[in-house]
């Protein structure tokens, strides 16, 4: 997952060209890291709060991923960042995912 923010092709392009024997460029943009966003409920859908807040930690990037479904433990998104290393990395990306809080849909 890191992949998404820590190179310059995406994973996607990555994957197409080493399928097409074409080369690879895994060139290091910038130190990345990703933390986990648990669903946290036991709902048929939920939505996410503190987006807008999770994307003002500087340099992160979210992916909410949509199931239909979520559960405690369930991966239903990841908050990705980059830093002048890992460490910065891995801070921007847990506090991004900290932002975001899942709950119950209203009807």
């Amino acid at each position: 997952m890191v992949t998404m923010c820590s190179q310059v092709q995406s994973e996607f392009e990555l994957h197409a060209r080493a399928i097409l024997g074409l080369s690879v460029n895994t060139t290091l943009r910038a130190p990345g890291a990703s933390a986990v966003i648990y669903g946290q409920l036991e709902e048929q859908g939920i939505a996410f709060t503190g987006v807008d807040e999770a994307l003002r930690v500087p340099q992160s990037d979210l992916r909410l991923f949509g199931k239909p479904e979520s559960f405690a433990r369930r991966r239903m998104g990841v908050a990705l960042a980059n830093g002048t290393d890992t460490s910065e990395a891995r801070t921007r990306a847990k506090l991004a995912a900290s932002r975001i809080v899942p709950i119950k849909p209203e009807n």
